[in-house]
């Protein structure tokens, strides 16, 4: 996280460009993370140089279908987000926060004084800065901070590239995040045919464009940059009204969609694994064969998880219907109480890596048009303080 500065005016790099960008960030000691081909995906990964970049690829979302495309051009980010996000590098899977070992003279516990990663990462989209500032309110900005979040959070050098077409799943205009990328970065880039126009959003990102060959950008890059942005506009044909929206599903805690769409959910948790927001998480001990050694690990847990809502004597949400009602609602509707925004970014990656194709988007619009009216639990107001009035489960 670093200090903003004033917009200043665009610069252009040519496509090779890119590997000098890598090559200087890597000399900062960054570990450049971006996106990469494996296992047919467009994953996150480490970059060693810009070879490693999907270049000529894109993808097909689909509820429920994701497939990699061959393009016949040479881009280097004409791909939409996948089953990634940013998070796995701020939020670990799994995270050792305590160990125990059996000594001679009793039991010796330690908190491991892991060394911080400096990541840059290369191709967050807009949506994406909106997931990482959501984040950063849910670790960073409360009573308690999650001090492994933001130490890798505030080293972090955020390179982002403007969407220049949308997917069939893409929702990020009906929920304030995208497509276009306007605060949040160090650099952004635009792909165009010549090269990459860029915008500097930090004095860090000034720094480092400093050290690539660039020039100002002409008119003529700038137009067909803004062209290349429209293009992902025009795409997105996938909408979500937002009005009332919180009010809208607490008021229909009742309705029969929640059986509806239970009939189909697997209960996998796979859209809670690829959301760019979900923080949920649980601790267990975890010893060696001898009883000698214990780590305390934290991984990430799941409201679709039974074991994850149980307390004494037994499950809170012991059935599908339930368990997704309580992530629909609180990613759209009690996220607002506890932090003052949606929990969604319109990414639509819970949609195309669901297995059965559940679209939110339509869960809601079908509530909307039909609403039941008919709750059990009281409609939660948010608090004036700005804290969670709502019991919660770990997190």
């Amino acid at each position: 996280m670093h200090e903003v500065v004033a917009a200043t005016g665009l610069a252009f790099i040519e496509k090779l460009g890119i590997g000098q960008l890598i090559f200087a960030l890597r000399g900062l000691g960054y570990c450049v993370v971006g996106p990469k081909l494996e296992q047919n995906a467009i994953i996150y990964a480490e970059l060693e140089s810009a070879d490693e970049l999907p270049i000529g690829w894109s993808d097909v979302q689909e509820p429920g279908r994701y497939r990699l495309r061959k393009n016949d051009t040479e881009s280097y980010f004409a791909y939409n987000v996948g089953p990634h996000s940013w998070k796995q590098f701020l939020f670990p899977p799994r995270l050792t926060v305590a160990t125990a070992d059996r000594c001679e003279d009793g039991w010796r516990m330690a908190v491991p004084e892991a060394k911080v990663p400096k990541y840059a990462f290369l191709g967050v989209r807009a949506c994406e800065l909106a997931a990482i500032a959501i984040q950063d309110r849910v670790f960073m900005r409360g009573e308690t901070v999650d001090t492994t979040y933001r130490d890798r959070r505030e080293s972090a050098f955020l390179i982002a590239v403007q969407c220049t077409q949308a997917a069939s799943t893409c929702f990020c205009s009906s929920m304030g995040t995208g497509p276009c990328c306007s605060a949040g970065f160090d650099l952004a880039l635009t792909e165009i045919d010549e090269g990459f126009v860029i915008e500097t959003g930090t004095e860090a990102g000034a720094a480092v464009l400093a050290k690539l060959d660039h020039h100002p950008a002409t008119p003529a890059h700038s137009r067909a940059a803004a062209i290349e942005r429209q293009k992902a506009v025009d795409q997105i044909s996938k909408h979500m009204n937002t009005e009332d929206i919180r009010d809208l599903l607490m008021r229909n805690l009742e309705h029969p969609r929640w059986d509806s769409v239970a009939e189909r959910c697997l209960s996998c948790s796979n859209c809670t694994m690829v959301c760019p927001t979900c923080f949920c998480s649980t601790v267990s001990e975890v010893a060696d064969l001898q009883g000698d050694h214990v780590e305390r690990q934290r991984t990430w847990d799941s409201c679709f998880n039974p074991d994850f809502s149980y307390i004494a004597g037994g499950s809170v949400r012991k059935d599908t219907r339930s368990r997704y009602r309580q992530w629909l609602t609180h990613k759209l509707a009690s996220w607002h109480d506890q932090f003052d925004s949606s929990g969604c970014v319109g990414c639509g990656r819970c949609i195309a890596w669901c297995p059965v194709g559940i679209d939110l988007t339509e869960e809601v619009s079908l509530i909307r048009s039909e609403p039941s009216e008919k709750r059990t639990l009281p409609v939660i107001q948010p608090s004036d303080s700005k804290v969670c009035r709502i019991p919660r489960e770990k997190t």
